[in-house]
């Protein structure tokens, strides 16, 4: 007979959704105001629109190495708000004032800490790679909310045990695929947990009974009623078929329309497409320069719209550098309670207290390495610091979840200088996130601090 998971605890502290609309509100001001500023194509904006276009149009496939989800918000846009600048960018930036909302929501189900979760959407919201990446028109927003949207589902599915949050976290898994594979290695974990958790609920069978239990069993949790089999096709095989409809509009291009029955094939030509990329960029870079802030990206420095005005794809210092310490605070934390507890993830044993926010930090340091394994392991030899997105969100998860077990203990100092100097930093550099006018050709002097920010 299997063991039934007991339920989550209920939440300690009040849920902080008043801050948190709040300062995700302050972030859709700022992220919308002046959207079309600069007029001008940015970066990698040239190679998106004008596939966009073609969507619009259904003519022929244009950029095909990367999937369509993107480049459909962006034709959304366009056909909703015109072929401008705002157009362009308008539902990037929906998405990614939702998607920050779902990764706060997210990290608030998981930890159910009022504190370390004000102080997440604080440092995500001014981490700077988020706020740029939500008022271009290419397609890293498109996978990054979707997978926020996903794993704010999943945690929801842990804590309720509802069936609908698992059909919704598969859902946005698909979704973030069709925006861009990025987000693939990080979609293992919801799976891996449910499987953990089954094993753990069916630790009272024994022998070849157990694995039968485990893999058709339903009682207890995470989710009951749901078998792991069941929860493979909602985690596994729905995402794939959710994704697989994001192509459907490139079925009815006039030129080459592409036929259902390649999709698996065409899958294998963009990933040759995109391994074909080999030459080298200006601000190409490799992952461990990311970690450590020293490899931005202009997306736009020039005089336009009467003024000159900068776009710089950098990550807020402070966040940056000391989400590091805390990223190995957190993993020697969640190596601790795995030697307090026994290797066990939450779906069985649901920790309280310390242990909540222990392996909370365990997890963290773990989708960090996750997000990044992506790319130190990838061939594709052109890398750029913006593929950081998704890393750099559970850095600051990690920093919230220290700064929040320092305040438990009573050592508050840290806290309000970490938030003091994020806002600090978010305020100074302002000028070259949102493209404001500047002083002179010169004024990029004034943001590049370090010599390789200068390159």
């Amino acid at each position: 007979m299997t063991q039934p998971i007991p339920l989550p605890p209920r939440a300690s502290e009040p849920d902080p959704i008043r801050a948190v609309l709040a300062i995700v509100a302050c972030f859709a001001v700022l992220v919308f105001w002046r959207l079309g500023t600069p007029s001008k194509i940015m970066f990698d904006e040239v190679h998106y629109l004008p596939a966009a276009r073609h969507l619009i149009a259904l003519s022929s496939r244009l950029n095909p190495e990367h999937p369509l989800l993107g480049k459909e918000l962006i034709a959304l846009g366009m056909m909703t708000w015109g072929d401008n600048p705002f157009g362009w960018r308008f539902f990037n930036a929906l998405y990614g004032v939702i998607g920050l909302y779902a990764a706060i929501r997210a990290f608030w189900w998981a930890s159910l800490s009022a504190r370390g979760t004000v102080l997440f959407a604080l440092f995500m919201a001014t981490n700077f790679i988020w706020f740029v990446l939500a008022r271009i028109a290419i397609l890293d927003m498109a996978m990054a909310a979707s997978l926020a949207l996903a794993f704010w589902q999943w945690a929801l599915a842990a804590r309720r045990g509802a069936r609908v949050h698992l059909v919704l976290a598969g859902l946005f898994m698909g979704l973030s695929m069709g925006g861009k594979w990025t987000g693939v290695p990080l979609m293992v974990f919801p799976g891996l947990w449910y499987a953990w958790a089954r094993w753990q609920a069916s630790a009272g069978v024994a022998g070849l009974r157990r694995g039968l239990a485990w893999l058709i069993g339903c009682q207890g949790g995470p989710v009951p009623g749901v078998c792991l089999a069941e929860a493979a096709v909602w985690l596994g095989i729905w995402p794939v078929l959710v994704y697989f409809a994001t192509f459907i509009p490139a079925m009815f291009y006039q030129v080459n329309p592409l036929s259902p029955w390649h999709l698996v094939e065409w899958q294998q030509t963009m990933l040759k497409l995109q391994d074909s990329v080999v030459k080298p960029h200006r601000y190409m870079s490799h992952w461990y320069q990311w970690m450590f802030n020293a490899r931005p990206i202009w997306f736009f420095y020039e005089k336009w719209d009467g003024a000159q005005r900068g776009v710089l794809m950098i990550g807020n210092p402070y966040s940056m550098w000391a989400g590091l310490p805390a990223l190995l605070w957190c993993a020697a934390d969640g190596v601790q309670a795995l030697l307090r507890r026994g290797l066990a993830l939450p779906g069985r044993w649901w920790p309280t207290g310390r242990d909540r926010l222990s392996a909370l930090s365990g997890m963290a340091a773990l989708l960090y390495v996750g997000a990044l394994f992506f790319w130190a392991i990838n061939g594709k030899p052109v890398q750029f610091y913006y593929h950081y997105q998704l890393a750099a969100v559970f850095l600051d998860a990690a920093l919230a979840l220290v700064l929040a077990q320092l305040w438990r203990r009573g050592l508050r100092w840290p806290t309000w200088a970490s938030v003091a100097l994020t806002l600090v930093g978010f305020v100074y550099f302002f000028p070259i996130l949102a493209a404001l006018p500047l002083p002179g050709v010169k004024s990029f002097r004034l943001f590049t601090w370090l010599p390789v920010w200068k390159s």
